[in-house]
């Protein structure tokens, strides 16, 4: 999708995504070749070409940092299908209390697409391990991160995060995905395991207490909860990139082409 995103330049928006997509320029190399575009006069069309090359330059070099500077976040999901090798899913737990009101994280969950890997409060968790544990990826992909897991990551231990960002939550609004982590799910048809169907982050935050007060059983089943939060991820992500690709209108003209060949 990102090679064939137009609306994300300055002065084209998405009537003027599609105005280029009807005249047969789909991709940033067909905008590059075209000598002239109607709509835009040379100066504007000679930036944003040098633009492109850039991006394209950074695609090729399998690097997110250029993307990362100039697009909005919300338009990071474009960049899903050429960086999903090097993304890491990621969700949270707490103690129940706000970021800024006595809430700390009690566990990260990682899932890199193969491995799950979780960094536990007064275990492993802290700034440097979590840092070293998210170092290898360019893309974070989360549920509702953007508001309540990044915010908290950045409060507690201080985080910077140089990534792609894909909020597969607000982005999913965006094409009917409403509701919370569970009810997606539902909807999908995602199974949990039998030890944690049901379960909300309210009980999250009791088996926090209760592995607090000396119960081990507890935290095992808080760490099979947080699994299934960032391992459905994956399967959740794939949808919602896809039905935000198919919202562009993309596939009408590009059916439109193939079909006048």
């Amino acid at each position: 999708m990102i090679e064939n995103s137009f609306s994300i330049l300055d002065g084209i928006g998405q009537k003027g995504e599609k105005r280029l997509w009807s005249r047969g320029i789909y991709t940033w190399q067909d905008f590059i070749n075209e000598r002239s575009i109607p709509f835009l006069n040379d100066r504007h069309k000679g930036a944003l070409d040098g633009k492109l090359e850039r991006f394209t330059k950074s695609l090729r070099d399998g690097d997110q940092e250029e993307f990362n500077k100039s697009l909005n976040r919300k338009e990071h999901w474009r960049l899903f299908e050429r960086f999903k090798d090097n993304a890491v899913y990621l969700d949270i737990e707490t103690n129940g209390l706000p970021s800024k009101g006595g809430g700390y994280v009690t566990m990260v969950g990682l899932y890199d697409g193969f491995e799950y890997n979780c960094l536990i409060r007064g275990n492993n968790l802290n700034r440097q391990n979590l840092m070293n544990a998210l170092k290898p990826f360019k893309m974070l992909i989360t549920f509702y991160g953007a508001v309540f897991d990044i915010p908290f990551l950045v409060n507690n231990f201080a985080l910077e995060l140089d990534m792609l960002h894909f909020d597969v939550c607000l982005e999913g609004k965006r094409v009917g995905f409403n509701g919370g982590l569970k009810k997606i799910e539902s909807v999908m048809g995602i199974l949990r395991d039998d030890d944690v169907v049901g379960m909300d982050g309210y009980a999250a935050v009791r088996l926090w207490q209760m592995y607090k007060r000396g119960d081990n059983d507890s935290l095992s089943t808080l760490i099979k909860y947080n699994r299934e939060d960032t391992v459905n991820l994956l399967t959740i992500s794939k949808h919602v990139y896809n039905e935000l690709k198919r919202s562009t209108g993309i596939y009408d003209y590009i059916t439109e082409s193939a079909a006048g060949g």
